[in-house]
Formats: C-alpha cells, sequence, structure tokens
C-alpha cells in the first residue's frame, strides 16, 4: 500500500456540542489530564460496504472494524508485542502446539437485538465460535488461510462447511469451561500468538450470526470501544460503547471520544477542501508535494492562520506491487513475467514518477524491518538488454504479438496508484514495446476483476496482518489458492518446492534456522518473478495539537480508543 499522510485538524463544534449525537459525555470526568467527549471525522477513498471481521481484508474496512471488535491478543501501540485482550492471560506448552487461554471476565458485546436487547457477558464459547467461522470454507470467510493448515482439524473442518455451518467446529479449538479456551495445531508454531492478533479475528456471536446471516456485515456486534449507530451509503457513524471494558493507566474507562464519522471522498480535491474547511479531521493518502496546499503557506503559518499539529514517521510494513495472474496465457511463461521486472526502472519510478514518494523494493517481496534480513534476498536488476532478451526467448521479440494488456489500478485519476501504474506502463513501452492500457475502478471492481480471472495484471498493496515475515510468504502459498482467489494467492502460483519451505519454516522453532527458510522462499518469489516487486513506504502522520495520545506504528492500524481532545493553550 503507498504512503498515507494523515492529518488532523480542529472540529468545527465544540466537545459540549457533541451531545446532539446522542451520546452526551458531559457528566463523566477523566484523570490525568484526560477529557471525555468529541466528534471525530475523517474521509475514506474507498466504499466500505460490510463489517464483518472475518471479510474485513482491506486496511479501508479494518479501519472500521477495529473500533467495533476486540480479538482474542492484541499487539502494543509499537505494533511489535503480543499483549493479552479478550484473553487476559495465555500459555504455550513447551512444544509449541497447544495454547491455553483465560478467557477475561466482566467483557459485554454491544446491546443488540438478537440478545432481546442488552448485551450478554463474553464468554470462551464465542471466541471458539469465531475461529471456528474463521476456519470454515463459507464463501463469507475470507480469513481461513491463516488458520486452517494450522489448527488441528482445520482443513478438515474448512473442506467440510463450503455450503453450510457445522455444529461442534474445529477439533483442535476446544472450551474447557465458560472462561477457558483450548487450541491444539497441527505443528509446533511458537509465533501462532502473533497470527491471533489479526483484526479479521475480532469476536462475534452466534446470536448476530443466527439472527442476521447473509445481512450480519451490516450489523456488526462486537466487545469493541465503538459500536455503529449509522450505515447509510454516504457515511458510517460509530458512538461510544458505554460498557467497554478497557482503562488506562489512569483507571479512566475508555474510549473518550463520543462519536466516529466516516464519509467517503469522491476525489483527492475534494478531501482536501474538507480538510480545509474543518469538516473532517483526518486525511489520509497526501503526496507529500501536496502538505503545503492542505496546511497552508508559510505566509498563513506565520500570521497563526494555520493547524498546530505534529509529524510522525514509521517505517511502514507495507509494500506495493504489480499482481500478475499465472493462468493468463501472457504471464503462464517466467521469461515474460521476469522480462516486465527486468525492464523496470524502479529507483526512476520513486524518483520521478512518484516525485521521491517511497523507496523502491530492490531485494525481495518482503520490506526490511528489524524482525527480517531483506538484504539477503538478491532482487531484479535494472536490465534493458537482458529483459529484451528474456521476451524474445519468450515469444514476443521486440514486443512483436504480445497481447495489449489492462492494468487494474483501484485508485483516482492522478493518485500515487495511478502515476505507479503510468510510469511502469511508459517504462514497458519504451523499453520491450508492450502496450499496456490502465483502468481506474474503486477496490470492489478490481477485486470482481481479479478473482474471476479478467485481470491479467493490476497494482496490489500489502500490510503485515502481523509482524512476521510470514504474513507477506503466505501470499504465495499454493494452500491458499481458492477457486475466486483476489487477496490471497489471487495469481495461482503453484510451486511445489516453494510450498514445502514455507511448510518447513512455519515449523522449526529455532528462529535463525526459519530466518533462513523464510529468505528462501523470499528467494524463489523473486527468481519465478511471481509479481513485479515496486515500492515500500513510510507511514506518516500530521496530528493537530488538541488530538492526544494518538500512537501509530508500522502496521499501519489506527486505534481510536485512547485518543482524547484538549484544545492547546
Amino acid at each position: 500500500m503507498l504512503k498515507h499522510i494523515i492529518i488532523y485538524a480542529a472540529a468545527l463544534v465544540t466537545i459540549a456540542s457533541c451531545s446532539d449525537s446522542g451520546n452526551d459525555l458531559s457528566d463523566l470526568k477523566a484523570v490525568g489530564g484526560k477529557r471525555y467527549g468529541g466528534e471525530f471525522r475523517f474521509m475514506s477513498p474507498e466504499k466500505v460496504s460490510g463489517l464483518l471481521p472475518i471479510q474485513a481484508v482491506d486496511i479501508y474496512t479494518q479501519r472500521i472494524t477495529s473500533q467495533l471488535f476486540d480479538q482474542l491478543l492484541r499487539l502494543d501501540p509499537s505494533g511489535k508485542n503480543v499483549v493479552p485482550s479478550l484473553a487476559e492471560s495465555y500459555t504455550i506448552s513447551q512444544d509449541a502446539t497447544t495454547f491455553t487461554f483465560k478467557i477475561r471476565k466482566g467483557v459485554f458485546f454491544h446491546d443488540d437485538d438478537c440478545f432481546g436487547g442488552e448485551g450478554r457477558e463474553l464468554t470462551a464459547e464465542d471466541i471458539k465460535f469465531t475461529l471456528d467461522m474463521a476456519c470454515s470454507g463459507l464463501p463469507e470467510n475470507e480469513v481461513s488461510w491463516l488458520l486452517v493448515d494450522r489448527v488441528k482439524g482445520g482443513r478438515d473442518f474448512y473442506n467440510a462447511t463450503k455450503k453450510s455451518f457445522k455444529g461442534g467446529g474445529v477439533s483442535g479449538i476446544k472450551v474447557t469451561n465458560k472462561n477457558t479456551l483450548v487450541i491444539t495445531l497441527a505443528e509446533p508454531f511458537a509465533s501462532f500468538d502473533k497470527v491471533l492478533t489479526y483484526g479479521g479475528f475480532g469476536v462475534f456471536p452466534k446470536e448476530a450470526y443466527d439472527e442476521y446471516g447473509k445481512d450480519l456485515k451490516k450489523h456488526p456486534v462486537g466487545t469493541g470501544p465503538f459500536k455503529l449507530k449509522e450505515m447509510t451509503a454516504s457515511k458510517i457513524e460509530l458512538e461510544r460503547n458505554p460498557r467497554y471494558w478497557r482503562k488506562d493507566e489512569f483507571g479512566n474507562q475508555l474510549p473518550f471520544l463520543g462519536t466516529i464519522i466516516m464519509t467517503y471522498a469522491t476525489d483527492k480535491r475534494s478531501e482536501l477542501m474538507a480538510f480545509r474547511k474543518q469538516k473532517i479531521d483526518l486525511v489520509l493518502e497526501i503526496p507529500a508535494d501536496d502538505v503545503e496546499n492542505v496546511l497552508g503557506s508559510l505566509q498563513e503559518a506565520q500570521a497563526g492562520k494555520t493547524v498546530k499539529h505534529k509529524v510522525d514517521s514509521k517505517e511502514s510494513l507495507s509494500v506495493s506491487f504489480f499482481g500478475l495472474s499465472h493462468t493468463n496465457p501472457a504471464f503462464q511463461d517466467k521469461r515474460v513475467r521476469q522480462a516486465l521486472n527486468m525492464a523496470v526502472d524502479r529507483e526512476m519510478i520513486v524518483n520521478m514518477t512518484l516525485k521521491g514518494e517511497g523507496y523502491p523494493l530492490l531485494n525481495g517481496i518482503i520490506p526490511n524491518s528489524d524482525f527480517y534480513p531483506a538484504n539477503q534476498v538478491k532482487g531484479f536488476q535494472f536490465n534493458v538488454a537482458k529483459a529484451q532478451s528474456l521476451l524474445a526467448e519468450a515469444g514476443y521479440p521486440g514486443g512483436a504479438n504480445f497481447p495489449e494488456l489492462i492494468i487494474y489500478v483501484n485508485g483516482k485519476k492522478d493518485s500515487d496508484r495511478h502515476r505507479l501504474a503510468k510510469g511502469f506502463a511508459d517504462q514497458m513501452k519504451a523499453n520491450l514495446n508492450i502496450n499496456l492500457k490502465i483502468k481506474l475502478c474503486n477496490i470492489e471492481e478490481r477485486n470482481k476483476a481479479v478473482s474471476s480471472g479478467a485481470a491479467a495484471i493490476w497494482v496490489s498493496g500489502w500490510i503485515a496482518d502481523y509482524p512476521d515475515a510470514e504474513s507477506f510468504l503466505s501470499l504465495f502459498y499454493g494452500g491458499n489458492i481458492k477457486a475466486n482467489s483476489k487477496f490471497v494467492n489471487p495469481f495461482k502460483y503453484k510451486s511445489a518446492a516453494f510450498d514445502k519451505i514455507y511448510r518447513e519454516a512455519a515449523s522449526e522453532s529455532n528462529e535463525q534456522k526459519r530466518q533462513k527458510l523464510l529468505v528462501a522462499c523470499d528467494q524463489m518469489v523473486i527468481d519465478d518473478a511471481v509479481v513485479i516487486p515496486m515500492i515500500t513506504d513510510d507511514f506518516i502522520t500530521m496530528i493537530n495539537s488538541r488530538v492526544r495520545d494518538f500512537e501509530t506504528n508500522s502496521l499501519e492500524v489506527l486505534d481510536f480508543s485512547s485518543i482524547f481532545i484538549k484544545e492547546p493553550k
């Protein structure tokens, strides 16, 4: 995913005026200098059509579902360490195959008609039901790939539930009492707790599934800090959950905000204008050269007309690449895929086309981090002559007879994604005489084209679901291929050698040996030219000084549960 710059601006209304939302917090007093209340607004460039965690696999949906649902475990604000959530504690067996969780008491689901009104207390059965659903073969489940081959009995349950959900659930997920859950793995995997922090495992009750069925995505019932107030074609409005279980370090009950409202931007200009007029508090994906246009000129700043703000930057665990359909005749020959990878000058794309936005991916598909040595992977070198030779060997000398293809791009005109695709297409024409057209679309249209096989090439992005290199490599595992895959291995890449090393890495307990296996997998993705890696980026935020306690991390997760609004003096 490309760079996101986030800016918080002063809202037009005061904290007290938010009482008209039906969430009057004027009687609540916080200690430690914090305050309750306030309305927080931002925009999304993509429509969010459903709020079911097991379907929330894109970052736009997750920014909402993460406020509505809690997982068994979560990551701390740094995004690096696993901490308790709905499980107040857990233990791992010495052989790393059995994980035992003590479920927190006093946690309640949101009030909802599926309970007859008042939300009931969470139990271990709710977590088992959610994880069983996440292992199912149901069409609405998009996260099975994370669990089915790891949890004992997961694959059997997946195969048995492709048409309907079945009672009993996964054999390796057991409830031993009301507040104890035991998960048994098929093979040792010491980092399984990291996997369970993924937002797609947000816990929801069976009553909601029974009540709403396929419409459950419009009726989210979780235990999170906010609950759904309204979801329309033009906005999603969340309101504070007054029964939320978490407290901050001062003993204040979270969350502090009264309301969160997300609307939709028709284009970047309209979003920026809304920010300037202080109709929204949060703006995403602003190119760095537009920051001055958003904040105002130096003269305006000197006159005190601009917003006081703070800037934060994190190395993002995100990558942008071109996905390739291996079932499309144009890309079935590895030499063609290699030729395209060698014919693109990634550094020129970053420096010229994107005007310095991002960093070229010159090694593997996984960005460098404190948990992965990306520099051990040998990436593609820009070599036009070699690329032309490979294309000729594949039967397309000088680009002759190569089909004209369409690049599907989920983005607006002149957005970073559009510029990335245009720069790539220009280089393919100049260096290989290949003609690529660009089709701008929304994310649903792109996903439909990918899953149906209509798209031969498309712009894609991936952010780590949890802080581990495996989160990236799972994209290429053959066992994750579905007939209509649109997120995980939509390329239909099949390699027995890759799958073997990937499985070995998953069960390897020695971290040094595991890293070598992961590097070997990454190298294989490059050698087979599965996709065309392009850039990684920073996650940069600009925060209005009145917005306090907002933290970011490399996973680009947005947590609104702890922020509060306090105007600077």
